[in-house]
């Protein structure tokens, strides 16, 4: 965890850092993101890792995450589902065994499910049973229940789409209408898209909403 705590020790004392849980908790070994690993996973684990199972694979997983959570003394951690996790009765069994026997600490937990088989009502009783931030993509669905709440913005159609002028000026609509407490831009040009969102946040009027507006990946 010495990587952790030199991010922590080097960021401003009011930075809030939020984490996204470890994908061998959500993500099955079929996944491609399985390719950034710097080690594979073992063969004999891979029927083992993802979907909230309930193994030794994922439990550890998550005392991974745990780990790195209290080193940074992150506010939320984000539990991110693929599209292939879809809502039937084993990944369901699964899924609330994981969170029932959780643990409660000093963050958040945000859960993004993905994909047109989460209705609304699925989401909003999960969330509510175990006390989960509903993260979502505010230009595809609306959030269903948590505070404060956390959008995270994949690009409209593709993470190679760049936010235009107009996208930003509806975003900020959004967000004095509905807004949440985290904003992250999650696509190819986050970085730069995140920045130009920042400034109108600060220059409209000489409000600043206090939305932390943060980047996942490099431009």
């Amino acid at each position: 965890m010495r990587v952790a705590s030199k991010w922590r020790n080097a960021a401003p004392p009011d930075f809030q850092f939020c984490i996204k849980a470890w994908q061998l908790i959500t993500h099955t070994a079929a996944s491609p993101t399985y390719r950034r690993l710097r080690a594979p996973i073992p063969a004999g684990d891979r029927d083992a890792v993802g979907s909230f199972r309930q193994t030794e694979q994922v439990r550890a997983a998550w005392q991974r995450t745990l780990a790195v959570a209290r080193a940074v003394d992150a506010r939320v951690v984000l539990l991110q589902c693929p599209k292939s996790f879809l809502p039937s009765s084993e990944n369901l069994i699964n899924f609330s065994a994981f969170f029932g026997q959780l643990d409660r600490h000093d963050f958040s937990l945000a859960w993004e499910p993905r994909g047109e088989a989460w209705t609304e009502h699925i989401v909003r009783d999960l969330c509510t049973e175990y006390d989960l931030i509903h993260c979502v993509d505010p230009f595809e669905a609306r959030s269903l229940h948590g505070e404060p709440g956390y959008w995270r913005l994949h690009g409209r159609g593709s993470y190679s789409y760049p936010y235009t002028d107009e996208d930003l000026a509806l975003l900020r609509r959004m967000l004095e209408a509905d807004g949440p407490g985290y904003l992250m831009f999650n696509n190819f040009s986050s970085k730069a898209d995140a920045l130009r969102f920042r400034i109108r946040l600060e220059i409209r009027n000489g409000q600043d909403f206090n939305t932390p507006c943060i980047s996942n990946r490099k431009s």
